[in-house]
């Protein structure tokens, strides 16, 4: 089974850009596709986006979507989620999760995570 770690989290002004990584291990690795969730404090986990393990195709929650960019490198078995013109809203744990059949945006279907990492923007 595949194991994820996120990095890249971190704080940032409103308007500015940050990028995190989703290290995927194990030698299944490139057989998963891949999903990036947020949780902020005192709300339930939301969906950002989705990588299929081909990389052909990607999926944005509408809050996030013309803003966020998700990639994966195959070589580096890394999934990317570049986030761009972040706003205070944007403050969240931010969780990579993987799945072979492809990633729901029903958090609760997925079992496999990251232990995620904090992004904070402030005003």
């Amino acid at each position: 089974q595949v194991q994820l770690v996120e990095s890249g989290g971190g704080l940032v002004q409103a308007g500015g850009s940050l990028r995190l990584s989703c290290a995927l291990s194990g030698r299944t690795a490139s057989s998963y596709a891949v999903g990036w969730f947020r949780q902020a404090p005192g709300k339930e986990r939301e969906f950002v986006a989705a990588i299929r393990r081909s990389a052909d195709s990607a999926a944005y929650g509408s809050s996030v979507r013309g803003r966020f960019a998700v990639s994966r490198d195959q070589a580096k078995n890394t999934v990317y989620l570049q986030m761009n013109r972040l706003k205070p809203e944007d403050t969240a744990f931010y969780y990579c999760a993987a799945d072979r059949e492809g990633i729901s945006t029903d958090y609760r279907l997925l079992k496999i995570w990251g232990q995620g990492t904090l992004v904070t923007v402030s005003a």
